[in-house]
């Protein structure tokens, strides 16, 4: 069983997920390791690495 304890294993996973055409998923996970890795410029290169809009929703 896989866990997710870090910004890599997130990224590890938005990989697989883009791998295997799944978009989608693969961004989700994207902005979940964005989201705790703490330097704003490895953050942004996850994202980037992800294009998409965000499936998230504010509020």
């Amino acid at each position: 069983m896989r866990t997710f304890d870090r910004s890599s294993d997130y990224l590890d996973a938005a990989r697989e997920m883009a791998d295997s055409g799944r978009p989608a998923l693969a961004r989700m996970l994207a902005e979940e390791a964005a989201d705790r890795t703490p330097d704003a410029q490895e953050a942004a290169s996850i994202l980037a690495q992800f294009p998409g809009r965000t499936l998230r929703r504010e509020g």
